[in-house]
């Protein structure tokens, strides 16, 4: 525009024209003008518009799915949704009589279904502060889950009843895939259900985490103490959760030990086609992942977060005999290529205390349910695993993962006291051992003899 200015200024200023000669000019430079303008509204724009076309595309091509819609309890939840399976009076005792146990309390209702076109059912264990875990472990798991529950008194009771139905109406995954199991103390068995359905009504999906904690901090000072002073019987519960699966082999874990991406398919896959020549045990690596970075969607990066320091085996800095013997260095040397589920090394030195997750039959030896608490739980089932003659092989590039870089400083007091109990109650076990199968390949026996010496 302002070129055109200037050209009729300068016309203007030299022309010796009259006035109808100057409106003539005036009036073509005008039209000119209208003329460059329409071209450029015309053409200009068209040539914008296709670059926001092309820009659309790009961006389509790279954008994520949209994550499904999450889903709000809408219809009203009815008393009967809590009854399941549970007839309080009909449990069935321990060997001690100390607990009852409920199985099936609330079946899954792919359950069956997914027990027969899995190989592997995961049998896992948790009381209720734990419970929220099971999201994420049915995000990454897609087989048949068993999952053994702990409660004590009525209203820690009704709180994991009232959790249960609220997690099964907002997570399909759950509701389809899920069968749960209930053990009680005899010394804090409910009265009843006692529950409010018109809360449980209103309870968002999207906050499963923080209503899980205001639940928990529902529960009474009395309860608070009680689970304090008493030790949480997770044999119990494992044997429970175990005995419960119905497919060929079990992945027994705890609640919040993750399975890594398609681990159900990898493992159908890697069973079909493995032949055991003897007594086997597929251990599943466990690392630690720090709270602030994403879960590993394969092993490299797995193994990018450990170089990193982001990712450590299990209870490294806690207690590094849990987990030495997978022999973590050796599992992180090959990555990449090794895409189906294979062994990658077998355990060669194997020691005590040992207690890697693994994938098994049921066959192997129970845990023993005389160690309630912490300390001396799974390592011994394992002990008496390896001197059963089982051969322990270890999987990838297939893994798990447990939340937070654990460290001795969070470990509370009562552990170490219930550690030490259970060592004096290993001496005992440790000589059924020897007597039931007449093998000593830790030479238990031989330390025992030479400190009584």
């Amino acid at each position: 525009m302002l070129i055109f200015q200037l050209g009729a200024l300068i016309i203007l200023y030299q022309s010796k024209w009259g006035p109808r000669s100057l409106c003539i000019v005036a009036l073509t430079l005008l039209s000119l003008y209208n003329i460059f303008l329409t071209a450029k509204l015309m053409y200009g724009q068209e040539c914008l518009k296709s670059v926001q076309v092309r820009q659309t595309k790009v961006v389509q091509a790279v954008r994520p799915p949209p994550p499904p819609p999450i889903c709000r309890i809408e219809q009203q939840v009815t008393a009967d949704e809590f009854q399941g399976n549970i007839e309080l009076e009909l449990g069935r005792w321990d060997n001690r009589m100390l607990y009852k146990l409920y199985d099936r309390i609330f079946v899954g209702d792919k359950y069956a279904q997914l027990s027969e076109e899995h190989l592997v059912c995961l049998a896992t264990q948790s009381s209720l502060e734990r419970l929220f875990s099971l999201v994420q472990v049915t995000r990454n798991w897609s087989g048949p889950i068993s999952a053994a529950l702990f409660a004590a008194g009525d209203d820690e009771f009704n709180l994991l009843l009232s959790y249960i139905a609220y997690i099964r109406r907002c997570f399909p995954d759950i509701r389809e895939r899920v069968t749960f199991h209930l053990t009680l103390p005899k010394s804090r068995l409910p009265k009843g259900i006692d529950i409010d359905t018109d809360v449980i009504s209103g309870w968002n999906c999207m906050n499963a985490e923080n209503i899980l904690r205001a639940l928990v901090a529902k529960r009474t000072v009395a309860t608070q103490k009680w689970r304090t002073k008493n030790p949480y019987p997770q044999n119990h519960l494992r044997n429970l959760a175990r005995k419960n699966c119905q497919s060929q082999y079990v992945f027994l874990t705890d609640v919040d030990i993750i399975p890594s991406e398609g681990l159900a398919e990898a493992l159908n896959y890697f069973l079909k086609k493995v032949r055991c020549k003897k007594l086997c045990a597929y251990v599943i690596p466990t690392y630690e992942i720090d709270n602030r970075v994403r879960f590993p969607p394969n092993k490299t990066e797995l193994v990018r977060l450990a170089k990193k320091g982001l990712a450590r085996p299990f209870h490294q800095k806690v207690f590094i005999y849990n987990q030495f013997a997978t022999n973590f260095s050796r599992w992180q040397v090959t990555t990449g290529e090794d895409k189906e589920a294979h062994v990658s090394h077998p355990v060669t030195n194997f020691e005590f205390l040992y207690e890697p997750f693994y994938v098994a039959p049921d066959s192997v030896p129970p845990h023993d349910e005389r160690f309630i608490g912490y300390g001396y739980t799974r390592n011994t089932q394992v002990y008496e695993m390896f001197v059963a003659g089982y051969e322990f092989l270890v999987l990838s590039p297939v893994f798990t993962c447990h939340w937070g870089l654990q460290d001795k400083r969070g470990r509370p007091v009562w552990r170490e006291y219930q550690n030490n109990l259970h060592r004096k109650y290993f001496e005992t076990f440790k000589k059924e051992v020897f007597a039931k199968y007449n093998k000593d390949p830790l030479r238990m026996m031989e330390q025992r003899k030479a400190q009584s010496l």
